[in-house]
């Protein structure tokens, strides 16, 4: 399934909502960005912004198997939308 612009957002929205509710995984991801809990506020709509959730949630499987679970989203939702986000293109090297 490919995810049109709007529906990535949504899946965004849903990845940055359960990134604040998880106060061990926040501030993980708070030390490796650099942005501090009021950028976390202001910028939760930013397209730019939440794929930079999706891209740190997918570092893990286990991030990726809560998100995933607690949302009720296919495991495959998180790489889906972070590829119709900003910057989510795929690089090829040829």
């Amino acid at each position: 399934m490919s995810y049109s612009r709007d529906n990535a957002e949504l899946v965004g929205l849903r990845a940055v909502g359960w990134l604040a509710g998880n106060d061990d995984l926040l501030p993980v991801f708070l030390g490796a960005t650099g942005a501090d809990e009021r950028q976390f506020r202001e910028h939760h709509a930013d397209p730019d912004f939440q794929g930079s959730v999706l891209d740190f949630i997918l570092m893990d499987d286990a991030w990726i198997s809560a998100f995933c679970e607690e949302t009720g989203l296919d495991y495959s939702a998180p790489m889906e939308a972070r590829a119709a986000l900003p910057g989510g293109e795929a690089v090829h090297w040829t």
